[in-house]
């Protein structure tokens, strides 16, 4: 079992959907990320910032999940990030109604030193430079390291983000950032690109159509598990970096059979997020909820075919 470090974001939310509207929430990357590797049972730590405005009560229930909260960075008198969104109705889409730096603004990282030696890291989406500034921290180069990131540092901060991108293993984006990192329409073209910018292996997320994994011409897919109902697609992306980064800690191997299972998993784990709004689906998720759905992806994808000769 490997150790995992995961950096990015612990926030408030709310958020807008066609089925109702949320007050402020718990939200942010590493919270999603957090919750979704708990599930592995594995010694995880959260490197992010908060305000004095945030609930003890959030950190508490983190630290019931077995995250190690101590580099969760508390700023007296500063106010913690706050994002608000309203989705479409097909709930692929999202504007953005309101987004607070506040105590963000200012973040250093400071890796704790009993992670400085984690096998796995997981950035989340960040400033680049915030990113690349937690694995010059670390004392030992991780096994892996996967990097999240999207449109608006390719936007904003690409000379950065080239950087980072260049330094990590694995990186998962969805099919529109893809496509804008690389210049290509096609994904599989687009993954190529990128792996020609430094990681070794491309996660393209493709929201209720699943994921692709790719590596040196191998290509992977995983369905998304078909649901009756989806209420707030928020974080599932993150639930699902969690869910591949808690797997890959958990059994320790980096091969490209183990990520397939791996992608499996962290599908399976991003379906439950979207149920409910917020975190609250995954705070309450239960061993044997999760082990029933992974049956039902199994009977999904596997079958028996004939080839002639």
């Amino acid at each position: 079992m490997s150790k995992l470090l995961i950096v990015g974001t612990v926030a408030f939310d709310a958020i807008e959907t066609p089925f109702g509207k949320t007050d402020k929430i718990l939200g942010g990357a590493a919270t999603y990320i957090g919750l979704s590797a708990a599930n592995f049972n594995i010694s995880s730590a959260i490197v992010s910032v908060v305000g004095e405005d945030f609930p003890e009560e959030y950190i508490q229930m983190l630290q019931a999940k077995n995250i190690d909260t101590s580099a969760i960075e508390v700023v007296k008198g500063g106010k913690t990030f706050f994002w608000s969104g309203r989705y479409h109705n097909d709930l692929n889409s999202r504007d953005t109604l309101d987004t607070q730096l506040n105590v963000l603004a200012d973040f250093n990282p400071v890796v704790p030193n009993e992670y400085k030696d984690a096998e796995i890291v997981m950035l989340g989406n960040l400033h680049p430079l915030v990113q690349l500034s937690v694995l010059e921290q670390m004392s030992t180069k991780p096994k892996l390291a996967v990097l999240d990131t999207m449109n608006f540092w390719m936007d904003n901060a690409l000379e950065d983000l080239m950087k980072v991108i260049a330094k990590v293993d694995v990186i998962t984006i969805n099919d529109e950032e893809a496509r804008q990192l690389s210049g290509e329409y096609s994904l599989v073209k687009a993954a190529r690109a990128i792996e020609k910018m430094g990681p070794k292996y491309v996660v393209i997320k493709k929201g209720e159509h699943g994921a692709l994994l790719f590596h040196d011409g191998q290509i992977f897919f995983a369905p998304a598990l078909p649901l009756e109902e989806v209420f707030d697609p928020t974080g599932a992306g993150d639930t699902f970096a969690g869910g591949f980064t808690g797997y890959i800690a958990k059994t320790g191997d980096i091969s490209f059979e183990n990520m397939k299972k791996a992608i499996i998993h962290a599908s399976n784990l991003a379906s439950f997020c979207v149920e409910k709004f917020g975190t609250e689906r995954m705070e309450d998720l239960r061993r044997e909820e999760v082990q029933k759905r992974l049956q039902q992806f199994r009977e999904l994808t596997q079958f028996e075919i004939e080839l002639s000769e």
